[in-house]
């Protein structure tokens, strides 16, 4: 196994890159995974792997089975903590590929689908927060729409504890999206105070999609115009709104409710 003891390593430099960097990720398509509980769920997940580092003197584990051409280094505990974005990750680090996550690679399981959409999402503990709760209730997929940070962000990755590699993921612009969703006679259902009603109205036992937006600047016009109903959950303190992951877990369990919970 090759080792690396050096912070001034040349991956080492990368990996940093990477962990920073979303303009660097996306140039090259790879992204950062610690911890061998999401490494296990992005196995799960089928994403590919190009790199392993491992730092012997904490990781006593076993690795999970790896085809033959990804590379297994062993790092000191120097470089380890150099490249951690997080100190409790079991001192194992692996180097991903980007999935292609386009509509054209979604494959959905269910005849009446159900779909979180999650529009102008900017901060990535949000975004992690909504891969949970979608994957705690089991939605069919994810669509991101226009998000403002990357998919592969470390902080995305940790906020949804891995939730990343267990949903189907889409990420388009709003338009595509919403084209999709209308060719496949999909209800759209777009969280937002303007002309709605209460969520707990609306029957979503057909195929339908949930669309919420970002905290600051809400869900656009384009969603709230497309959608066949905009609903609202009736605020009874002094604020209109909640946490969009909060107010997007509330909608989707009244669909799963409505669904009892098959």
């Amino acid at each position: 196994m090759k080792s690396i003891s050096s912070i001034q390593n040349s991956l080492i430099k990368q990996i940093t890159k990477l962990q920073e960097k979303s303009s660097e990720r996306k140039k090259l398509q790879l992204f950062i995974i610690e911890g061998i509980r999401e490494i296990n769920l992005a196995v799960q997940g089928k994403y590919e792997f190009e790199t392993f580092l491992i730092c012997t003197s904490i990781y006593n584990g076993e690795l999970p089975s790896l085809s033959e051409d990804i590379e297994l280094i062993e790092i000191s505990i120097e470089v380890y903590e150099k490249i951690a974005y997080r100190k409790s990750t079991e001192g194992i680090i692996a180097i991903a590929k980007w999935k292609n996550n386009t509509l054209s690679h979604l494959k959905l399981k269910t005849k009446k689908p159900l779909i979180l959409v999650a529009e102008g999402i900017e901060k990535p503990g949000n975004l992690g927060a909504l891969l949970r709760t979608a994957d705690a209730a089991d939605v069919d997929a994810v669509f991101l729409a226009n998000p403002k940070c990357d998919l592969y962000n470390p902080n995305v990755i940790r906020s949804s504890i891995g939730c990343v590699f267990t949903n189907e993921i889409v990420v388009g612009s709003s338009e595509e999206l919403i084209q999709y969703l209308k060719n496949n006679q999909f209800d759209i259902y777009t969280a937002t105070l303007q002309n709605s009603n209460n969520y707990t109205l609306e029957n979503y036992t057909g195929g339908s999609a949930i669309a919420v937006g970002s905290e600051a600047h809400g869900i656009s016009e384009e969603w709230r115009t497309a959608s066949r109903k905009n609903i609202n959950i009736p605020m009874q303190g002094a604020i209109d709104s909640m946490n969009v992951s909060v107010s997007a877990a509330i909608l989707i369990f009244e669909a799963k409710r409505q669904r009892n919970f098959k």
